[in-house]
């Protein structure tokens, strides 16, 4: 670590403040942009009631994935083990559990939609549902690795701490991603 406290990984709090702040301003208005689109579908939120219960777990889970594959990349970075080569079998291995896990948790929440829909009085079929889960599911667990990989890498590259960035950047990217594929597939496929 340099003298001044400049390097990658510097704990200084006026560094972090100044990395930060900016990239929090731009984050909050893509949020915002995530909850316009929520406001923008609340006919189709209010007709089908159990898709509307479903959103925070497609979104929240979208980030997470986006943010484990981003912790473990960033900690690769660090220790210099990893240089994203695409013949790199761990940087595979690393994608292919995200997709695993994703296909797992997006099949458990159409089948705990649709058990609570029966509850409820929910007129979507379980293959509705799950074709709604697993199409919207995996397509944002493909958009939080690709964010995953261009948030670790750029910040990276930038000098930056990727484990002060990444996770910020890649939960708020998939967020609005998330909102927006999930209540495309919905209508595509309830219309």
């Amino acid at each position: 670590m340099s003298a001044r406290g400049d390097s990658l990984g510097s704990w200084r709090w006026t560094r972090i403040v100044r990395t930060m702040f900016p990239l929090l301003v731009v984050l909050s208005v893509i949020v915002l942009w995530a909850g316009l689109t929520l406001e923008g579908a609340r006919s189709l939120l209010e007709e089908f009631g159990i898709l509307a219960i479903m959103v925070p777990t497609m979104v929240g889970t979208g980030g997470n994935l986006g943010a484990t594959l981003s912790s473990r990349l960033s900690t690769r970075f660090h220790l210099g083990t990893t240089t994203l080569d695409p013949r790199d079998r761990v940087l595979w291995a690393n994608v292919l559990a995200i997709l695993a896990l994703a296909a797992s948790i997006f099949a458990a929440l159409a089948v705990g939609a649709y058990l609570l829909g029966l509850v409820v009085g929910s007129t979507l079929s379980f293959p509705t549902l799950f074709l709604i889960s697993m199409v919207s599911g995996m397509s944002v667990a493909v958009v939080a690795i690709v964010f995953s990989f261009a948030a670790t890498y750029l910040s990276y590259r930038a000098g930056i701490d990727p484990d002060d960035t990444t996770i910020p950047i890649v939960t708020n990217v998939v967020d609005v991603f998330g909102m927006l594929i999930f209540i495309g597939v919905s209508t595509l496929v309830l219309t």
